[in-house]
């Protein structure tokens, strides 16, 4: 009996040991496989999209350049970027290598007016064509319907050439607004205020009514920025241009405006302000400050740029629109030189025809050597610059956007290099500027997420958005001729 009993305590005991064992063995296992993990965790952190193999054009104030090497996009913002050989620190859901390609902050459009793509090469060589032949047009056809769609027009045309952020100044705003959130793009969005009737406002009150409304739906939009947008000082009242810097500091948004571009425009003001030009205009009356984008700006002196300068306001530059228009060219060599802002806009698609801004730039570098009779100025990667970082300072984004670096937005682009024309590479920036095309663009990312494909535009139907576009231009074409007006 006793023998048995120590038999029993004895396999007991063994049973015991055995299951401390497996206990042990189990409790190990775990520690290999969590330490395992976190290790790997360590050595490989998760993103959402990495960019590989690519020539990263950083754009930062040392204008940094990794020709081989990476980015990672986590949520909607820039996580690390580097050379290639760093990029295996990460892992992503989607990753795109993109052979050597150019990878650069995304465009930023300055000025535009984008629901204007339906109204596209008509007028393109009537004199007067802004009193004379636009005004009417718009007084005519602009409704909501018009205005979303040419922004979703517009939009399309942007985001495959390049543009991630553009600052627009028409009516019914809010319905751009619509277009930018379905598109995924990035904007600040100005309501006109114009003291003629218009199609969403019949006077300056009810226009600065609206605008304010507007603000109010969309101050708190991550992509979207609400601004007022008077249309320029001589088509608007002094009560009014006063009104609406006042109310721009009380909502800290911008006020996008024409200034100092035609000779029209300077002599109204003269006979309004006793002989002030409009810039010096606008600070009589307490109407200059960093909230202010000026769009144009050709007719500058001396002064006007100092005062410019003096109080942080804005250049938008649109060299195409300019000289298709004769109207001069803008002095933004000097504006440079005293540090003012300047950023590219292309004008509206009425103006400048194209609105991708790519096709600017070489326009703006040529147009400015020839003008100063000087073949230096106006370097490629100046340009470059003046249509990110520049665009982003004239915007006051500058902290979160205009170029890639660890903690700003993920706007990021791709520039094909195979193409016959961007073949071969010695300097990016020059062939971004002479040789690039919109249609070069290859990929476009906006605030972390992938807009276009290898082309392919993600978030719309672009077969759509044409084929409406098309129908509602046949409509123009009827409207003009059952009217009498020629399809100039």
């Amino acid at each position: 009996m006793i023998i048995e009993r120590h038999r029993y305590f004895k396999l007991c005991t063994i049973r015991c040991t055995i299951v401390k064992l497996n206990y042990l063995c189990k409790f190990a296992v775990s520690l290999f496989l969590a330490f395992g993990l976190f290790s790997i965790s360590n050595a490989q952190q998760s993103v959402d999209i990495l960019i590989t193999n690519g020539h990263i054009l950083t754009i930062d104030s040392d204008l940094t350049e990794y020709p081989s090497g990476f980015v990672a996009i986590k949520n909607n913002k820039i996580m690390a970027l580097g050379p290639q050989s760093k990029a295996n620190q990460f892992v992503a859901r989607k990753v795109l290598d993109v052979g050597g390609d150019l990878v650069l902050p995304g465009f930023i459009n300055t000025h535009t007016h984008v629901s204007m793509t339906l109204f596209r090469s008509l007028g393109d060589d009537v004199s007067d064509r802004l009193h004379g032949y636009i005004f009417p047009l718009e007084k005519q056809f602009v409704s909501r319907e018009m205005v979303y769609l040419g922004a979703q027009l517009g939009n399309l045309e942007m985001l495959k050439g390049g543009v991630t952020t553009y600052a627009d100044m028409y009516y019914f705003e809010d319905e751009v607004a619509k277009s930018v959130d379905k598109i995924g793009m990035r904007a600040v969005l100005g309501q006109t205020v114009i003291k003629y009737p218009q199609a969403d406002a019949k006077t300056a009150e009810e226009g600065i009514a609206y605008a304010e409304k507007f603000i109010k739906e969309y101050k708190a939009h991550p992509r979207i920025t609400p601004a007022f947008a008077p249309h320029g000082p001589y088509t608007n009242t002094t009560e009014t241009l006063q009104k609406i810097s006042t109310l721009s500091l009380k909502y800290n948004v911008p006020v996008l405006t024409h200034l100092a571009e035609s000779e029209k425009e300077e002599a109204v003001i003269a006979k309004r302000s006793h002989g002030l030009s409009p810039i010096s205009y606008l600070e009589s009356i307490g109407a200059l400050n960093d909230n202010l984008v000026g769009a144009h700006v050709i007719r500058a002196n001396k002064k006007d740029i100092a005062l410019l300068k003096k109080y942080g306001v804005g250049v938008a530059h649109n060299m195409s629109a300019n000289i298709k228009a004769a109207k001069g060219v803008a002095p933004i060599i000097d504006m440079l030189k005293q540090g003012v802002d300047v950023g590219l806009g292309t004008d509206g698609p009425m103006s400048g025809n194209t609105i991708s801004l790519i096709d600017e730039l070489s326009q703006v570098t040529k147009v400015q050597k020839q003008w100063n009779k000087d073949r230096s100025l106006m370097p490629a990667v100046q340009v470059i610059k003046m249509a990110t970082i520049g665009s982003a300072k004239v915007l006051n984004q500058a902290d979160t956007t205009g170029s890639l670096e660890r903690g700003k937005l993920a706007d990021v682009i791709v520039i094909g290099t195979k193409s016959a024309n961007m073949t071969p590479i010695y300097n990016p920036y020059s062939a971004i500027v002479y040789s690039a095309y919109a249609t070069d663009v290859r990929h476009s990312i906006v605030d972390g997420k992938l807009l276009m494909e290898d082309r392919k535009a993600l978030t719309v139907d672009e077969k759509d958005i044409i084929e409406r576009a098309n129908a509602f231009s046949a409509k123009i074409k009827k409207a003009l001729t059952s009217r009498g007006k020629p399809i100039l």
